[in-house]
């Protein structure tokens, strides 16, 4: 009969040597989950990422993992903010396909908890990825986000599990795609329908990794618009500074375009994407934002068309571009339909109140 084990996996001081193996190990489950999930393992962290994470000030990485006869099958990711919303936890779980339906993701998952309220965690948030042709009929049983407009149906593997472990669903997030390099043609086109739209009411600005002094508060500025309502999100430049810097040391390079509205002379929006030094083949869209009286002069077309102009001139080995959007974000989706995005499936954010049971 087959032994299961869960325990806290120790993060070795380095990736080389006999010391790394388990640590690996894990890496190389999360990587096959990925595989499983997307087909591929463009959204799978690398050794060399998860170990930054698990150094990183902002946040303490934990890992569990689950062992059958000895050998890693399962992990449990526990990243806990030191900074801000430090109530919460969130938990990433990743089980071999050849070893689901076992029980080991519960026992994950429960002794994720265990560790979450042993550190006065009251929150506990779980994602569930949802590839578009595994998705099922969302109208059949279909359960509602708390927050915007998305539902994932309970009929679904991942949702019912998340469901029944007592886990509330959130928000849903739409996850699109797109093939790079965009036609030129395209390009051209966008460029001249955001410019017919706005005449010459903005200027764009752009940079690499580390924004312009000139434009630091401004940029910090529309961040804490963004974050607005969320819990305590104290941004100053200092932490912009901060995180640009630890960004740059872990690999991270990122594309920043700016608007400006020329009568003001200040910044109105702004979008960035994100890439790692060792696998520029993939990149991120992260951000956009654009001040709501400046909204309907196709400022985001502006920038979003402009920044992945950027892009493919910085970084022309980039190959595919993510993004997630919630799906009450009906504008953004269709600028980002415009640029040839796709749909691949959503991703469901879960949360547990450990305090409200």
């Amino acid at each position: 009969m087959s032994e299961t084990t869960i325990e806290q996996l120790r993060i070795p001081d380095s990736l080389e040597g006999d010391g790394a193996a388990d640590f690996l190990q894990a890496v190389e489950v999360s990587r096959q989950v990925r595989i499983h999930t997307w087909g591929n393992d463009e959204l799978a962290y690398t050794a060399q990422e998860l170990f930054e994470q698990c150094h990183d000030p902002f946040e303490w990485y934990v890992v569990l993992v689950g062992r059958r006869d000895g050998v890693i099958v399962g992990r449990a990711g526990i990243a806990l903010p030191l900074d801000d919303d430090t109530d919460e936890a969130h938990v990433t779980l990743d089980v071999l396909p050849a070893a689901e339906g076992m029980g080991l993701g519960r026992s994950l998952l429960e002794a994720a908890e265990l560790f979450i309220k042993g550190e006065n965690r009251r929150i506990a948030v779980v994602e569930t990825n949802h590839p578009a042709a595994a998705l099922g009929d969302i109208t059949a049983d279909p359960i509602a986000a708390t927050h915007g407009t998305g539902v994932l149906p309970l009929s679904n593997r991942e949702a019912r599990f998340a469901y029944s472990a007592g886990y509330d669903l959130d928000q849903v997030e739409q996850f699109s795609s797109c093939a790079l390099p965009l036609d030129g043609e395209l390009v051209s086109s966008l460029a001249a329908q955001a410019a017919a739209a706005h005449g010459s009411a903005y200027t764009v600005h752009q940079w690499l990794d580390r924004c312009p002094d000139r434009w630091a508060g401004e940029i910090v500025r529309l961040e804490q618009g963004l974050s607005r309502g969320e819990s305590g999100q104290d941004w100053d430049v200092a932490k912009l500074r901060q995180a640009e810097e630890l960004s740059a040391g872990s690999g991270r390079r990122t594309i920043v375009t700016a608007a400006e509205c020329v009568e003001s002379g200040r910044l109105v929006g702004f979008t960035s994407i994100s890439l790692l030094v060792h696998n520029t083949g993939v990149a991120f869209q992260d951000d956009t934002v654009v001040e709501a009286e400046h909204k309907g002069k196709a400022v985001g077309l502006l920038i979003k068309v402009a920044n992945m102009s950027l892009l493919m001139d910085q970084f022309p080995q980039a190959k595919t571009i993510y993004t997630w959007n919630a799906p009450e974000s009906s504008h953004m989706l269709e600028v980002n339909a415009l640029l040839g995005f796709v749909s691949a499936g959503v991703t469901g954010q879960w949360r547990k109140d450990f305090n409200a049971l």
